[in-house]
């Protein structure tokens, strides 16, 4: 969808948009708060349901639960089913398609997370104004738990349903060798989804996965044991750019997570290093246009917003950072390898509404 420029509005436009915009940003909140309190999963698995009893079920205060309850069915997202009850009668249900998109963590439509993630954002947005006057930022640590969370529930059923099932299956040099077995190394594998995504789609390989991010490697780690691939999957809490990692892969990936990079060039770096002599080396990153324009689409919009309250602050939270942001072009990316030492980056066919796969060689 291309928009138009920002001379063609009356300031009243402007006003309708930005109160537009106010409603999209109150019902994620609404979304967080029924999400964190299981209010959809007991619509989902108990409505028609009242306040009183919605209240019970989710040990919440009954006059909260029911303002929430009026909220959503405002903004369209449950149904009130007696609409000629009074207010301590009225009962509220859930259309199937909204339950799966709020409540069932491996449907590729569950966007629950991106709720999570944007409260966890706007809980740090005068940190990140302070970055913009002394040029910090704010790191992964500080952006807290429910970060960390809402980014692997985010991937988690990409990875899980269509990694080693359906993106890498259309690149025959990968799915093959992967078929074989092997060694995996998976960089900045963050809750451990991709690494098991792809011990579980291909039986036969050993995965080994780096994050810098301790909260993160014990939360992979439990992961693992809990899908049973914990004896092909091991993750290790250490800095990908750190020259003690060392190994000779068959696949060394990274997977959204080189624009986060405070030093891109080292990791790359890493990932060339430790690739076997016939080793194939893939980044996934975000699919972005080759060069900036006004006239993006909301996928890109989308991109824009993530880069600057949550991955733009994350990297530039250390010391001479390269700065990347979310909205990694691939000439940038390209011009990273090189660096590295790679001679050029080609474009797999590998067809994603929001990432782009790239193998480096």
């Amino acid at each position: 969808m291309t928009k138009p420029s920002a001379g063609e509005h009356t300031a009243g436009e402007v006003a309708e948009r930005v109160v537009g915009a106010a409603l999209g940003t109150f019902d994620i909140f609404a979304i967080y708060v029924g999400d964190r309190l299981g209010y959809y999963q007991l619509l989902a698995d108990h409505g028609p349901i009242t306040a009183h009893e919605l209240a019970e079920r989710a040990s919440t205060a009954e006059r909260y639960t029911r303002e929430w309850l009026e909220q959503q069915a405002v903004s369209g997202f449950i149904i009130m089913e007696t609409p000629d009850a009074g207010g301590p009668h009225r009962r509220f249900s859930m259309r199937a398609e909204y339950a799966e998109a709020l409540t069932d963590r491996l449907s590729l439509a569950y966007v629950a997370p991106l709720a999570r993630m944007l409260a966890a954002a706007s809980a740090k947005i005068s940190e990140v104004a302070a970055a913009h006057l002394d040029g910090g930022g704010v790191s992964w640590e500080e952006f807290g738990h429910e970060m960390r969370e809402a980014q692997g529930d985010m991937n988690r059923p990409f990875f899980a349903k269509l990694l080693a099932h359906e993106w890498f299956p259309g690149v025959p040099e990968i799915h093959d060798r992967l078929t074989a077995g092997g060694r995996v190394a998976d960089i900045g594998s963050g809750f451990g989804w991709s690494s098991i995504g792809l011990a579980v789609g291909y039986d036969e390989i050993t995965v080994d996965g780096f994050d810098l991010d301790e909260p993160s490697v014990e939360s992979s780690r439990r992961h693992a044991a809990d899908a049973g691939v914990a004896d092909r999957v091991r993750f290790h809490a250490i800095d990908a750019g750190d020259p003690s990692v060392e190994g000779e892969f068959d696949l060394v990936a990274a997977f959204e997570c080189i624009h986060d990079m405070p030093d891109p060039v080292s990791i790359l770096a890493t990932m060339r290093r430790i690739a076997a002599d016939d080793g194939i080396v893939i980044v996934m990153d975000e699919k972005v246009a080759e060069a900036f324009s006004p006239d993006v689409g909301e996928a890109e919009q989308l991109m824009y917003g993530f880069s600057n309250f949550i991955c733009l602050p994350d990297g530039m939270s250390t010391p001479h950072s390269a700065g990347t942001g979310a909205v990694m072009r691939p000439d940038t990316l390209r011009r990273y390898a090189l660096e590295a030492g790679f001679v050029s980056i080609e474009i797999l066919p590998i067809e994603t509404d929001m990432w782009r796969f790239y193998r480096l060689v």
